[in-house]
């Protein structure tokens, strides 16, 4: 079966997201000395996807990954998870919403220790509905609107507006217009600074998640004393260093609580001690 030209001028519009994204990702981590996955071949992994398998081994593609140590030929800690997609009408945005949210989620389970980011680039026509639900779950949601996207494309010369009725021809018109345009990446400036605002907000929130540092750790042996440190390296000390013998009671566990300078925390309970110290070395 033949692929609908309507389609195809929408997989334009996604590639356009990705376009307009990606230069400033890649600026984003040459800043901060990361790594910037994103579609196409790399040494380190199969394939041109950009894959990651959750806790229960279902993989999951997305289109950006940002890694803290990560090379060409090694792979990263993740440090942020970032998926793009367009939608003309709102009455899939909800399902489209909860899909993003399914192939991200699970991924930030298994890597809880690096708490990474969890980003999406949207574009068209998203209820706020369903862009609230992204936000409460804690995505930060760069938006835009249909609108503006139209707007982008129009500077260029080329109709991007569409509805339901629109026939066929008129989407080859707008596809033909797309691939005779010279300089692409130009409709991916002006979409950028139709949303100036909203992408600002966007890389702030990223650069206040990659940026963070903690602040205090927290190890409370259960048995009786809870102990404050400044710093990882005081934590896998404590814990080499503290005998299990002293307390009245056997040890029930270590808990461990790792609080940053942007009030986000992180919770651990260990019964072994060499898996604490496994978990504190894991943020070394």
């Amino acid at each position: 079966m033949a692929e609908s030209l309507s389609h195809k001028f929408g997989q334009i519009i996604g590639e356009l997201l990705e376009l307009a994204i990606e230069p400033h990702l890649r600026q984003f981590t040459k800043k901060n000395k990361l790594f910037l996955d994103k579609k196409g071949e790399r040494k380190a992994r199969a394939g041109k996807k950009v894959s990651w398998t959750d806790g229960k081994e279902n993989k999951h593609d997305l289109d950006f990954v940002l890694e803290r140590g990560g090379t060409e030929n090694k792979i990263g800690i993740p440090v942020a998870f970032i998926e793009s997609a367009w939608r003309r009408y709102t009455k899939h945005s909800r399902n489209k919403a909860q899909e993003i949210q399914s192939a991200i989620i699970p991924l930030t389970v298994k890597y809880n220790s690096s708490s990474p980011f969890i980003g999406v680039v949207l574009a068209g026509e998203f209820t706020s509905g369903s862009l609230n639900q992204l936000k409460s779950i804690g995505f930060s949601v760069l938006y835009f609107p249909y609108e503006t996207v139209v707007k982008a494309f129009n500077k260029f010369g080329i109709d991007a507006s569409s509805d339901e009725s629109t026939p066929e021809n008129e989407f080859r018109t707008k596809i033909e217009s797309w691939s005779k345009l010279s300089n692409k990446s130009d409709v991916a400036k002006e979409l950028l600074k139709l949303n100036k605002k909203n992408v600002d907000e966007f890389f702030i929130s990223l650069s206040k998640s990659v940026s963070r540092f903690i602040e205090r750790v927290i190890i409370l042996p259960l048995h009786g004393q809870e102990s404050s440190v400044a710093n990882i390296t005081d934590a896998i000390d404590f814990i080499k260093k503290y005998s299990e013998d002293k307390p009245k009671q056997p040890l029930i566990k270590y808990e461990i609580i790792i609080k940053y300078n942007t009030t986000d925390r992180i919770d651990a309970s260990f019964i072994e001690k060499k898996d604490a110290i496994k978990f504190l070395e894991s943020y070394l």
